[in-house]
């Protein structure tokens, strides 16, 4: 069965497990970029992760992406991130993008501006492990074919595979993301796959 041939109505906690998180493990590979996608809680969850990547030399580069903000995400994760001992020549932003569709989108167009798409292999995703499986399928929608991923999630208060069915704020955040995820591969707009 395809993402796109899902019934929400139909699913539960074990095969809503399956979709969102399972499949997802990071491979350990090294990376050219660690590429951190914005949100208003990215300071807290995603840049100490991307941290942690980049001070273990798996990419010595990162790209923060999201403007979604009277201060874009973007701006907001790079500073964290230099107070965190990131070196900030080390740091791209990409202030602009509203939504994980744009983050790529426009990520991809400086990416490929400032260093070549073509000299740039692999990408280490960093987000929450509920919004994961989305940037991946977007990341292999709109970068090219030969671009290779590993994915790093990250862990919140209330999304993890292990504790979002516990509260009412985890349980809406799933349903909305396997709602998205449904709805971009009805409408073609990001890559369907196989569950």
């Amino acid at each position: 069965m395809y993402l796109s041939e899902l019934d929400l109505k139909t699913l539960d906690r074990s095969r809503i497990n399956q979709i969102l998180f399972e499949g997802l493990d990071d491979d350990g590979q090294n990376g050219d970029f660690i590429f951190v996608f914005g949100s208003i809680t990215a300071p807290e969850f995603r840049v100490p992760k991307a941290v942690e990547l980049y001070k273990a030399n798996r990419a010595n580069k990162m790209i923060m992406s999201g403007g979604f903000s009277t201060i874009p995400e973007a701006l907001a994760m790079r500073d964290t991130a230099i107070q965190n001992g990131v070196k900030a020549s080390d740091i791209i932003v990409e202030d602009k993008s509203t939504n994980t569709k744009e983050n790529i989108i426009f990520s991809r167009k400086l990416l490929d501006e400032l260093y070549g798409l073509k000299n740039i292999r692999r990408l280490l995703l960093v987000t929450n492990y509920v919004h994961l499986k989305r940037c991946y399928l977007t990341m292999k929608t709109f970068m090219p074919d030969e671009m290779e991923y590993s994915l790093c999630g990250v862990a919140d208060k209330n999304t993890g595979p292990d504790n979002w069915w516990t509260n009412e704020k985890g349980q809406i955040r799933v349903r909305n993301e396997l709602e998205r995820l449904i709805k971009y591969t009805k409408a073609k707009e990001i890559m369907d796959c196989v569950i």
